[in-house]
């Protein structure tokens, strides 16, 4: 008989791992890239930024009918509803109806499939359907659905009804078309069990020889290599397959946690002292933002040679000059979990959404519902007080909306 106990894994929330079966959970680069807008280069750059002529990537173009939508349900929104659209709640994969008051009353625009289960897809699908969409006069607003699915000890739905997925150091040395085609066939179990949203892939690089050094990461063989080319790779591939599938890939945890030697979940001391922008790791990131990320997580740690003061979820110069303007992206920004994780338990729950909206985030995830509550209020209440928070909030709404509305979410009458 196996022993079970709860722990944490960034990207993962609260999970229940069997200690028996699992053990536990949780190159040489040199071409220049331009600096961004505002920022001092350095001599030794790597580039990761897309070509000047690229879309920005987590912007697809979307149909004029398709924008004019989004348009339309932002301006039939109210302060509290746009709140909520910014706040991922976790809910009991096992019971995903149990919090659907709290869905209702705050507004919630999307929710976490915490925990792990062995439940039919079918027997998760008919939970979801009591979490009620998001209405205003003439537009739907549906769910953003999210789970953890990486593989190997990082797989929330497991069992006989669910194919085993390896970890990724195994998916990492697969060729292209069997990545391709194995992913192909885990995407369809999601969208059978009406999950529209994967908390993955895992773009962190974890160089060789370091993995048992690297608890959130190596020790669980979460990484696709040890090399930025090979997880560039596997990250371009899965995350374009996601997208084929209707599911949503979340890229994380930028800048990368391949190189700490603490977890963010249980500790404060997380800090990544090499990575800048310039660094080779980053490349991993751009990869699968070029191939079609709809969300990309930052992580909880610290990265003072990009920014010396704060964490990295609460840095603009991590997630506005880096992320936004030298890679080009423009698309949805996630927290990880800030519900429970030590890293950030010096700042109150309010003040983690808000920070991190201010730092040009849009996208709160809490594994603890009660949090959700504060958060959102918390994001009404300094918006109403701040016009220029209030017009951040209201950026990072559109680009939530957006991404609904290129998923099938959100719809017009």
């Amino acid at each position: 008989m196996s022993t079970m106990r709860s722990i944490r894994v960034p990207g993962c929330g609260l999970a229940l791992v069997s200690l028996l079966l699992l053990g536990g959970c949780n190159s040489s680069d040199s071409a220049a890239a331009p600096p961004p807008p505002g920022r001092p280069g350095t001599s030794a750059a790597v580039n990761v930024t897309p070509s000047p002529d690229a879309t920005p990537s987590g912007a697809d173009p979307i149909s004029a009918a398709g924008e004019a939508c989004v348009q339309q349900s932002f301006g039939e929104l109210t302060a509290a509803q746009r709140a909520g659209q910014l706040v991922m709640t976790g809910i009991p994969i096992g019971d995903p109806d149990r919090d659907r008051t709290l869905v209702r009353k705050k507004h919630l625009g999307s929710v976490f499939l915490a925990g792990r289960t062995g439940h039919k897809a079918s027997t998760i699908k008919k939970g979801l359907a009591g979490l009620s969409a998001q209405t205003t006069k003439t537009t739907t607003v549906k769910l953003l659905v999210s789970v953890d699915q990486e593989g190997g000890r990082v797989q929330s739905l497991r069992g006989s009804a669910w194919t085993t997925i390896p970890a990724a150091t195994v998916q990492g040395r697969w060729s292209t078309s069997k990545l391709t085609s194995r992913t192909r066939t885990w995407v369809k179990e999601l969208k059978n069990a009406g999950i529209n949203m994967d908390l993955a892939p895992v773009a962190d690089t974890v160089p060789a020889g370091t993995a048992s050094r690297n608890p959130p990461i190596g020790y669980y063989n979460r990484q696709y290599g040890s090399t930025s080319t090979t997880v560039g790779r596997a990250v371009r591939t899965v995350t374009s397959t996601m997208q084929a599938g209707s599911v949503i890939p979340t890229v994380k945890h930028f800048p990368g946690l391949g190189r700490v030697r603490y977890n963010t979940d249980t500790s404060t001391r997380a800090v990544d002292k090499v990575t800048g922008v310039d660094s080779a790791y980053l490349r991993p990131f751009q990869a699968g933002i070029d191939a079609g990320a709809g969300a990309v997580m930052i992580s909880s740690a610290g990265y003072p040679k990009i920014d010396k003061k704060n964490l990295a979820v609460f840095s603009a110069p991590v997630i506005t000059d880096l992320l936004r303007e030298r890679m080009n992206y423009q698309g949805v920004v996630m927290t990880d979990d800030v519900g429970r994780a030590v890293a950030v338990q010096s700042v109150s729950r309010g003040r983690r959404a808000t920070r991190f909206i201010a730092a040009g985030g849009d996208l709160v995830l809490t594994v603890v519902p009660a949090a959700a509550t504060t958060m959102v209020d918390a994001i009404v209440a300094k918006a109403a007080d701040s016009s220029g928070f209030r017009a951040q909030v209201n950026a990072s709404t559109l680009r939530v909306l957006r991404l609904k509305q290129r998923s099938g979410l959100l719809t017009c009458r």
